[in-house]
């Protein structure tokens, strides 16, 4: 899969000119979220539970150099809303996709619950993962107007009367899962694609206008104070980025960039004590075409530019819908081509909309769809599970750029006309040098890496394609030409000099 020497007659070498000391965003964390399998995974025998955690999180190598897992360095812990406990009545007719909650009936606390996911919680921080964040998709039953963890009305399902009391709620359970499991969350969201309806029952949900997510920001603003907390409040987690920096139909859940970070605006919440300088949104529907994909990521980093010192997060993302006919999000596939696309949404968030966080929607599924990274039976107390490409194009990114890393502007000169452009990222972090190249074309292609102010020498190649899984080689000495193979995602490893 390397090459040294004369470029193959076949096809025209693309060429990367990199200036080593021109530096875009620093990224702080690639992750995944713990919803809904992990439930009941979490709770599978030991042998089975212990390998996909180690997949998941590990960062130790085989024998041979493999990796082991992805090294995911944030982990999404679903805050469950209780509809778990009401069962049947709860409206949820998917019971995977009910979650427990903390809080009993009687407003006692029991730790008991969510014990399928705490252990991963645990099995995370065990593995070498030291960033957390808690999430919730609906208030806890006993908060909510109608007493479900989804509305029946297409509006909020919470009255500000009770965003102190859910605001506590949070407060209360990151304390308490820090007391039983030793996992501190970095950053809470407490609120999930605020511009849906959530009225259709198909899983925990709840809309809110942009002045009732500022009234409910503001509530755990205060609680996290009194309870001595410095966990970082993150917002908005937009449905879509196309409402951060325009209305996109909805003007009062739309222009969330402008809304809570512009301090000029009657909803600004930049200045909270716990609001993290990050505005968060999922990349769904804007994916393909890749030209409209491309527009919609400019327009956000121009918008993100106009704040002083604010950060984008893609915070969740799976394949979804038919995607302009490039890929349709129905059915499992675990081979090289959602992949690949997963790696080109990747590359666009990253080199274009400037994301210094990229976050998976759901680690483990159950279901017939392109939303999983590690698929299982969907069965509660065992099974068998599999391994995604999708696992290991995530462990393209996830385990070699590390928090801290800074994305290196890289100017890439295509070779071939004909094919799909070759997309290539490059990072740093220290003297560590490191760059994804992702080739989706069915034919190799050589890419010449040229250096300005530093001489990278390569050490390492991790190569994920449909007969490779993070398949470590060794680039000869001194070598600065590598060869990208069919269909093919690889990260290339090196030391700055």
């Amino acid at each position: 899969m390397l090459m040294h020497g004369p470029v193959f007659a076949q096809t025209k070498q693309v060429n990367v000119n990199i200036d080593l000391t021109e530096t875009a965003q620093t990224i702080q964390n690639f992750g995944a979220s713990d919803a809904w399998s992990c439930q009941f995974v979490g709770n599978w025998p030991d042998s089975k539970k212990n390998k996909i955690a180690e997949l998941l999180f590990s960062a130790d190598t085989t024998a041979g150099g493999d990796p082991v897992g992805i090294a995911l360095s944030l982990w999404r812990f679903n805050i469950g809303a209780g509809s778990a406990q009401q069962g049947n009545g709860s409206g949820i007719k998917d019971e995977w996709r009910r979650e427990e909650s903390f809080l009993d009936s009687n407003g006692a606390y029991d730790w008991t619950r969510q014990a399928g996911q705490l252990w991963f919680l645990k099995a995370a921080k065990s593995l070498g993962v030291n960033q957390f964040l808690g999430f919730c998709n609906s208030a806890p039953v006993q908060f909510t107007n109608n007493g479900k963890a989804f509305t029946d009305s297409g509006r909020t399902n919470l009255l500000p009367k009770q965003y102190a009391g859910f605001a506590d709620y949070l407060a209360t359970v990151i304390q308490g899962i820090h007391k039983i499991s030793k996992v501190k969350f970095d950053y809470i969201s407490p609120i999930n694609e605020p511009q849906w309806g959530w009225s259709d029952g198909g899983q925990e949900g709840c809309p809110f206008r942009n002045e009732e997510i500022a009234g409910l920001v503001k509530a755990l603003d205060d609680k996290l104070t009194a309870h001595r907390l410095d966990t970082k409040i993150i917002i908005p987690e937009a449905g879509s980025i196309d409402y951060l920096y325009q209305a996109a139909g909805k003007p009062e859940k739309g222009n969330e960039i402008e809304t809570f970070f512009n301090p000029g605006s009657a909803l600004n919440l930049s200045n909270l004590t716990h609001v993290g300088r990050i505005v968060a949104a999922h990349s769904y529907f804007t994916t393909s075409p890749n030209a409209t994909a491309v527009e919609k990521r400019v327009n956000l980093a121009r918008s993100i530019a106009s704040i002083n010192n604010l950060a984008f997060w893609q915070s969740e993302y799976c394949i979804l819908g038919d995607n302009s006919g490039d890929i349709n999000g129905s059915k499992r596939d675990l081979g090289i081509k959602p992949a690949l696309y997963l790696a080109k949404v990747i590359y666009n968030d990253l080199t274009v909309a400037n994301a210094s966080a990229w976050q998976w929607w759901t680690a483990i599924s159950a279901y017939d769809y392109k939303d999983g990274l590690i698929y299982i039976d969907k069965n509660k107390i065992d099974g068998n599970f599999y391994t995604s490409k999708m696992l290991w194009a995530m462990g393209n990114y996830s385990r070699f750029i590390r928090p801290g890393a800074k994305r290196i502007k890289a100017d890439v000169q295509q070779g071939n006309g004909t094919g799909q452009p070759v997309l290539i990222s490059a990072f740093k972090k220290g003297n560590v040098f490191t760059a994804v190249i992702v080739n989706s074309n069915a034919y190799s292609q050589p890419v010449h890496f040229q250096f300005a102010k530093g001489i990278v020498h390569f050490d390492h190649c991790y190569i994920t394609s449909a007969t490779t899984e993070l398949k470590a080689m060794r680039p000869e000495p001194d070598q600065t030409t590598l060869l990208a193979g069919p269909e093919s995602i690889t990260t290339v490893t090196g030391t700055i000099n």
